[in-house]
C-alpha cells in the first residue's frame, strides 16, 4: 500500500491543459522534490493533492483512502495533509504565542518539540508584525504542523529567503522527517535545495512528468536538455565538437547532441590526452572558477579549482566519459 498514490491526474483551466495524466507514488517518510519551470503546473498539482483544487480527471489516494476535491465537500482540504503556500498569511497584531495556541491540537510537550524543530521558541512573545519574512514562514509552518499532519506539501518554501533564513529552513525541513516523522513533498527552482535533500526527484515539462528518479540519476542522466538545465549549467555540443570530445574520451562518435556538465571537463596546463585550446573567459565563484575554453571545434565551459588560470592561457581539455549523455 502506497502512502500517497496520484493516478492519472489531469487539469484544465478555461479549456487550456495545465496537467496531463500525472501519476506517481510516494512511500511514507520518502522525500520527494518536484522540479519544473514556472507555469508548468507544479503548484496546481500540490493544491490538488491538498484538496484545494478539483482535478479534471484522475484521483489521489492517501493511506489507501480516496481523497475528495473541493467540489465534493463543504470545506476544502484533506485530513492528515498540510499545504504551505507561497502566499501564507498570519493574523496581524497577535503575539506568536496566541497564533500558535489557537491552532494547537497537540500536548504541551509535543508542541514544545515542534517549536524547537521550527526554531521559533524565542519568538513567542513577539507580535507577528515584528517578525522577519523567514520567521513568519516558520511560524506559519509551525501553525500547520500543530494540526498533526502526516504529509506536508511545501510550495517553493525557499523562495525570497536570504541565505541565513534559507539555511535554517533547510535544517527545519530535514528534522521534520527525522524527529517528527512527517513525510514531505516540496517544490523548488534551486537545485541546491533538492539534490542533497530528496530521495527522489520528479521533473515536469508542459504539464507532464518526463523524468523521475534518484537525484544523482536525474542530474547525471537527464532525459533532455530542458531537464538538464533545471539542475545546473551544461555544454551542448554537436557535429565536429561532439565527435572530437567523444574521440578524446575513447567513446564512439555519434550524430546525436552531446551534453556535458562543466565539472565533467578537466583542465590541464600541459599537453596530455586532452584537446588543445585557449582560455577566453574566467569567472571566479569562490571555491572554484568557471572557465570558457575555445577549442578548435568550438567553445566549452568547465569548472576548475585552480586559481592561476588566466585569459589567453594555452591549455588542454579532457572529457570524463562518465559525465557524458546523448539526446
Amino acid at each position: 500500500m502506497s502512502f500517497l498514490a496520484v493516478s492519472g491526474i489531469s487539469f484544465e483551466e478555461r479549456g487550456t491543459p495545465i496537467l496531463r495524466d500525472i501519476s506517481f507514488r510516494q512511500a511514507r517518510f520518502q522525500k520527494i522534490a518536484l522540479a519544473a519551470e514556472t507555469g508548468a503546473g507544479k503548484s496546481t498539482l500540490l493544491q490538488i493533492i491538498a484538496g484545494l483544487v478539483q482535478p479534471t480527471a484522475g484521483e489521489v489516494r492517501f493511506e489507501a483512502r480516496r481523497l475528495k476535491g473541493p467540489h465534493d465537500q463543504l470545506v476544502p482540504g484533506n485530513p492528515g495533509i498540510a499545504y504551505l503556500s507561497q502566499q501564507f498569511e498570519l493574523p496581524r497584531f497577535l503575539r506568536v504565542e496566541q497564533v500558535l495556541r489557537y491552532a494547537n491540537k497537540q500536548s504541551a510537550a509535543e508542541a514544545q518539540t515542534l517549536y524547537e524543530v521550527c526554531r521559533i521558541s524565542h519568538l513567542a512573545q513577539r507580535t507577528t508584525k515584528e517578525l522577519s519574512g523567514g520567521e513568519k514562514q516558520r511560524i506559519a509552518l509551525a501553525r500547520l504542523l500543530l494540526g498533526a499532519p502526516r504529509l506536508l506539501l511545501l510550495d517553493e518554501p525557499f523562495s525570497n529567503l536570504d541565505l541565513a533564513h534559507k539555511t535554517i529552513l533547510k535544517a527545519v525541513i530535514q528534522e521534520l522527517g527525522d524527529r517528527l516523522g512527517i513525510t514531505c513533498l516540496l517544490i523548488s527552482h534551486d537545485p541546491s535545495d533538492t539534490l542533497a535533500w530528496a530521495d527522489e526527484i520528479m521533473v515536469m515539462q508542459g504539464g507532464q512528468l518526463i523524468q523521475q528518479g534518484p537525484p544523482e540519476q536525474v542530474y547525471r542522466q537527464p532525459v533532455n536538455a530542458y531537464a538538464a538545465g533545471l539542475f545546473g549549467s551544461y555544454n551542448e555540443a554537436t557535429g565536429p565538437l561532439a565527435n572530437a570530445l567523444l574521440k578524446q574520451a575513447g567513446l564512439p562518435s555519434s550524430r546525436k547532441t552531446l551534453l556535458v556538465r562543466p565539472e565533467s571537463l578537466r583542465l590541464f596546463s600541459a599537453a596530455e590526452d586532452g584537446l588543445p585550446g585557449t582560455v577566453r573567459q574566467v569567472r571566479f565563484l569562490g571555491s572554484y572558477s568557471e572557465v570558457d575554453v575555445e577549442l578548435v571545434k568550438g567553445l566549452v565551459t568547465l569548472k576548475t579549482a585552480a586559481h592561476n588560470v588566466q585569459i589567453g592561457d594555452k591549455v588542454h581539455v579532457a572529457l570524463d566519459a562518465e559525465g557524458v549523455w546523448l539526446v
